[in-house]
């Protein structure tokens, strides 16, 4: 005797239903910027990474009917779609803010404070990770990596950077953006919403006067090496500041009364440090009353 589905508490669920289309007029449009786009591509398929971003900028998230529309002007599946869609986590799934605020907790920014970054912020807005304020205009997530590691921690705000930051200088920039006031990110153009970022992802100009010639280089550790390419720097000397060196024993101090005589001590300028600030969290070496003892032995 075999028993049905619905005997078993089994349900199946009905098949979703189609898509709904853009309006019109919203279609329309959309089509119009398509076309540029695809004619950009020798195969049309290689454009869906754009149009993605095309139909993210018209809701703020990548929708059904925004897959749905990316497939039929490239002749795709929407499976296909989905799958591409899925894969990358710059296209957003669901409804999120005006703002979105990435904190970096990657190695170096967490230990350099990124992770107390993205807990108080957690607790000042509270949302989640990937959750939106009620009021609709921030958006918070952590992401893996900033490409910035030489300004950590940093937070992104659409994709624009903001160096060095703290709990309370993170907290005074979402309050901020909450209220409406201005921010300025540290390098780069001008902020955007969300949606205006999406549509320069898709490859149109930011027409905002000025924005084009924003602009914000790497920071000194990422261009030592360019440096050094080209000949603009000397290479960097290693040396030990301590008497009884290892150079002492290669030879290269042949005064043994004034070890130090042939051996230059260097001491670095505050502007040779390529860190662009002292990590924020108490370490041994930043905080004399918790210093690091002795490492005990296994079992002790």
């Amino acid at each position: 005797m075999t028993t049905s589905s619905s005997e078993r508490g089994v349900s199946l669920g009905m098949p979703e239903l189609p898509a709904p289309a853009y309006p019109d007029d919203v279609r329309a449009r959309l089509e119009t910027d398509a076309r540029e786009i695809i004619a950009r591509y020798p195969d049309s398929r290689s454009a869906l990474l754009p149009l993605l971003h095309l139909v993210q900028s018209e809701e703020g998230h990548v929708t059904r009917t925004g897959m749905q529309f990316c497939a039929d002007v490239l002749g795709l599946t929407t499976a296909e779609v989905t799958a591409v869609a899925t894969f990358y986590t710059m296209y957003r799934r669901r409804p999120s803010g005006d703002y979105q605020v990435g904190v970096c907790t990657n190695t170096l920014c967490a230990v350099m404070g990124g992770d107390a970054i993205f807990q108080e912020l957690q607790e000042h807005l509270g949302v989640g990770n990937g959750e939106t304020t009620e009021d609709g205009k921030v958006t918070l997530e952590h992401i893996e990596c900033n490409a910035a590691c030489d300004f950590a921690p940093v937070v992104m705000v659409n994709w624009e950077f903001f160096d060095n930051q703290t709990p309370a200088s993170a907290k005074r920039m979402v309050d901020d953006l909450r209220a409406g006031r201005p921010v300025e990110p540290t390098r780069g153009a001008p902020l955007c919403t969300f949606k205006e970022t999406a549509r320069i992802l898709a490859g149109f100009p930011d027409e905002r006067p000025g924005a084009v010639d924003a602009t914000g280089g790497a920071g000194p550790a990422s261009l030592v090496g360019l440096r050094l390419a080209r000949g603009e720097t000397a290479p960097a000397r290693v040396v030990h500041p301590r008497e009884g060196a290892p150079g002492d024993r290669d030879g290269l101090s042949q005064d043994r009364d004034n070890p130090s005589q042939d051996r230059d001590v260097h001491e670095p300028s505050p502007t040779e440090h390529l860190s662009s600030h002292d990590a924020p969290q108490d370490t041994s070496a930043s905080d004399p009353a918790h210093p690091a003892g002795p490492a005990a032995e296994e079992g002790e």
